[in-house]
C-alpha cells in the first residue's frame, strides 16, 4: 500500500517554496479577474515525473499556466521549472532522503574499537 505524500509539504518543497507562492498569486489574479469582469478564468497545474538515472529519485517538472479574464479578452502567463525529489518507502515523495535507523548499536557493532 503506498504511503501518502503530505500534499502541503510537497507543494512547499517544489522550487524551495516559490512554486506554492506562484500558485497563490495566480489563484488571486484569476479570482479577481473573474469577479471584476464576470467571465471565466482558468488555472492549470501540471506535474511531469521522470526518474533520475536508476536512482530512487525523480525529477518533477512543475508547470503553472493560467488565464485571467480582462475587459477585452484574457491575459495569460505560464511558468515551468524542475525540482529533484526522493521517492521513499511506499512511494512517499520528499525533498530529502528518508532517514533509516542504524543497523547496529555501538555495543552490537561488528568491529570493536581498539583499547
Amino acid at each position: 500500500m503506498p504511503t501518502p505524500t503530505d500534499t502541503a509539504e510537497f507543494l512547499e518543497e517544489l522550487n524551495g517554496g516559490a512554486f506554492a507562492s506562484q500558485i497563490g498569486h495566480a489563484l488571486s489574479e484569476v479570482a479577481a479577474g473573474v469577479v471584476d469582469h464576470g467571465k471565466a478564468g482558468k488555472l492549470v497545474i501540471t506535474l511531469d515525473f521522470s526518474q533520475i538515472g536508476e536512482s530512487s529519485q525523480v525529477k518533477i517538472k512543475h508547470k503553472l499556466d493560467y488565464k485571467v479574464p480582462t475587459k477585452r479578452g484574457t491575459r495569460s502567463e505560464n511558468t515551468s521549472l524542475d525540482t529533484p525529489m526522493h521517492v521513499g518507502s511506499g512511494g512517499k515523495i520528499t525533498l530529502f532522503q528518508e532517514k533509516h535507523d542504524q543497523l547496529f548499536s555501538r555495543d552490537e557493532a561488528p568491529i570493536k574499537p581498539r583499547t
